[in-house]
């Protein structure tokens, strides 16, 4: 017999992920090839535009590396300089500093009302979208090959 429960556990939560890791590791050859290795690990990496005058954020992307992909989490550019190339220049340099660190690929996400058209325009390719998520907005999904 068995019981749902729905309460919020964070110890659960971890224990979780930990059983669904091992599941993982034994049912696929890559990952446990992976596993043991600095590929493994979550590598931050940020680029910050700075305002030389004042020191103030203008811009910046921050993403994080694992398994040799960059996966770029936020890109944001403060209005007063969007349209002026900056979004292109953060975008690549986080590039060439993961080529630097053996990425061969890297993937984001962008809603509807963001960025696709821009993302195309740097050589990503559409991998897939999801409608309405959240109601009303289409999620994109690019990657794009580094080497």
């Amino acid at each position: 017999m068995f019981r749902i429960e729905t309460e919020v556990d964070k110890e659960r939560r971890a224990l979780l992920g930990e059983r669904l890791r091992a599941t993982n590791t034994a049912r696929s050859p890559v990952l446990r090839e992976l596993r043991g290795t600095a590929d493994e690990e979550e590598v931050p990496l940020h680029v910050w535009l700075m305002e030389e005058s004042t020191g103030a954020l203008a811009g910046g992307l921050a993403a994080h590396i694992w398994a040799r992909w960059l996966h770029v989490d936020l890109l944001w550019i403060d209005d007063a300089h969007r349209g002026t190339g900056l979004g292109t220049r953060l975008l690549k340099e986080a590039e060439e500093l993961a080529r630097t660190r053996g990425c061969l690929h890297a993937r984001l996400e962008t809603w509807d009302f963001q960025a696709p058209a821009f993302y195309r325009a740097q050589g990503y390719d559409l991998a897939g979208h999801i409608p309405d998520y959240p109601p009303g907005i289409t999620e994109y999904f690019f990657t794009k090959r580094l080497v």
